[in-house]
């Protein structure tokens, strides 16, 4: 069974903004987050600035010991949220809203790094059911243009001209995977999309006018294991490329526990979570997959893979851990229970016919006494 995750991004962005070291974060509304400036320490003459779009929210001038956040900014969205490590720079954020979902940049004297923070809400969804994309518009404007993109594949699947009153949706495209599962709010421009299934997991781009917003539907693919025995998640590559880089986060706390960089040629797995995955992970270094061994129970939950963001590949897996005296998985289990159900009719059957051939046997006997 397939359940189905929608994370809406909600950010805005400028398409050809950044440069190869984009770095894809994300975090649910309401948590922390740390940007990190991949320093271990700062030197003394180094000066670092930290903007939201084109908006200097923090900085630190070494050469003057200064630290600086400018968390008034943007009508006070970052008042008391802010941050600075006095040793390496990174940023962090606190009780994240949607608000603050978009481009950060970090520049370290000439260095530029660039930052997409994802805010996401969490829908839970079985495949088959149907799962709305919130324009977040309460009404169109008369002349408004919306347009609905599967993004992973750059295909427009809807669109909206209000200027001349036309609504159409492109649901033979891509094979028709979208075909009779599309509906307009001819009210709001909010896209349903009806009986999902796993072909449909994936990117979404909403343009209103000049604004973009994003949307990702993960399909998690569970997975049952038995208590102590290994898993592989397989991320689907037979060979990384020279400038991948591969993410793998346990989703369920929202932590990274294992990346790959292939341009610098690095892997790393991650001690965190209390030491809950140490001497457990094991990454393959050419096609990335991630192996966890001797697992437990406290392994169970959400795993995601992100290839090179979320730009090039998002995988999703579901993990149950069972042990040897409870058994079983949730298709095992089902199994198990319509074999039950099968041998307890198989048993009534067998009865009611032994009560019946008893009967049938006295009846006859009593009809030989009487004859005699």
């Amino acid at each position: 069974m397939f359940w189905i995750v929608l994370f809406c991004l909600c950010f805005w962005r400028l398409d050809g903004a950044f440069g190869d070291e984009e770095e894809y974060v994300s975090v649910k509304k309401g948590d922390s987050v740390t940007l990190n400036s991949d320093l271990t320490e700062m030197k003394d003459d180094d000066v670092i600035q930290w903007r939201f779009g084109n908006t200097l929210i923090a900085e630190i001038n070494k050469r003057l010991d200064r630290f600086t956040v400018y968390d008034d900014v943007l009508d006070g969205r970052f008042r008391d949220r802010l941050k600075l490590d006095n040793q390496t720079g990174s940023l962090t954020i606190t009780n994240i809203t949607t608000e603050h979902a978009g481009d950060y940049k970090l520049l370290i004297n000439s260095v530029k790094k660039f930052f997409v923070l994802l805010v996401f809400v969490k829908i839970s969804l079985l495949e088959g059911d149907s799962v709305t994309l919130n324009s977040g518009l309460t009404e169109m404007k008369d002349d408004d243009v919306i347009q609905w993109e599967f993004w992973i594949e750059n295909t427009l699947m809807a669109e909206i001209n209000k200027r001349i009153d036309r609504f159409t949706v492109y649901d033979d495209v891509l094979d028709g995977r979208f075909r009779d599962r599309l509906k307009l709010d001819n009210q709001t421009g909010s896209l349903t999309i009806t009986n999902i299934t796993t072909e449909h997991a994936g990117e979404y781009k909403l343009k209103i006018n000049s604004v973009k917003k994003f949307f990702v539907l993960l399909v998690f693919d569970e997975i049952s294991v038995k208590e102590g025995d290994s898993i592989t998640l397989n991320s689907d590559l037979t060979e990384m490329k020279d400038v991948d880089v591969i993410r793998w986060r346990f989703w369920t706390e929202n932590t990274l526990i294992a990346e790959i960089k292939k341009r610098v040629d690095r892997i790393t797995v991650y001690d965190v979570l209390d030491g809950r995955f140490r001497d457990r992970l094991k990454l393959d270094n050419q096609t990335g997959s991630l192996t966890i061994t001797n697992i437990t129970t406290e392994h169970a939950g959400d795993y995601v893979l992100m290839i090179n963001g979320a730009k090039r590949s998002l995988k999703a897996f579901r993990v149950s851990v069972y042990d040897s005296v409870h058994c079983c998985g949730p298709t095992e289990a089902v199994i198990r229970l319509v074999l039950s159900a099968l041998v307890g009719v198989a048993t009534v059957i067998l009865l009611v016919y032994d009560i019946r051939s008893r009967r049938a046997e006295q009846h006859q006997a009593h009809i030989h006494t009487s004859e005699t």
